[in-house]
């Protein structure tokens, strides 16, 4: 399924990754009674180990698998529900992430703690401002521009806290490939 790098190279264990991925196809046939979300398939880990499978391929993949199920929710909650019902749902959480872009006091996100390592603000802004953009219709974005986005390093109070600009960016990635 993935290529393996060389045995004196690092990738994901490969038991890990089938075993995830086997799950995943399980979940999304509707072979067993357990659920995978979207949250699931973000917050999946693997090992690092010498010759394991290509970092690189199995992060795609996670990427594509993330995108089908939210199409499958998507489906799911259309035919339930009804197209307009998504549509609102989605406005909603766009709404949200809106507003806290645009904070009175102008912080986005918490700043790092004092020596801790964190992202740095303007490229946290830059994309941001990029995501605002989108809501206002004034530029396109894509889910997978919001993925790759690289982050500079900071350290204490001129960085953003990292965990709170995960969480912002994953929930940006939802509703993008909610309206894809």
């Amino acid at each position: 399924m993935f290529n393996n790098v060389p045995p004196y190279r690092t990738g994901y264990d490969r038991d890990e990754v089938d075993e995830f991925f086997e799950h995943a196809r399980q979940a999304y046939e509707g072979r067993t009674a357990e659920r995978v979300t979207s949250a699931d398939i973000q917050a999946s880990t693997f090992d690092l180990v010498r010759g394991g499978y290509n970092t690189h391929e199995v992060d795609a993949a996670l990427d594509r698998l993330e995108a089908a199920f939210i199409a499958r929710q998507r489906a799911e909650y259309v035919s339930a529900n009804g197209q307009q019902a998504w549509m609102n749902a989605l406005a909603e959480r766009a709404r949200t992430l809106y507003g806290r872009l645009g904070r009175p006091d102008g912080e986005k996100f918490a700043p790092a703690e004092r020596g801790q390592q964190g992202y740095n603000m303007d490229d946290v802004d830059d994309l941001c401002d990029r995501l605002v953009g989108y809501f206002d219709r004034q530029e396109p974005l894509t889910a997978a521009e919001v993925r790759s986005a690289t982050f500079g390093r900071a350290r204490g109070p001129e960085a953003y806290e990292e965990a709170s600009v995960d969480a912002f960016f994953s929930r940006a990635v939802e509703v993008l490939l909610g309206v894809e």
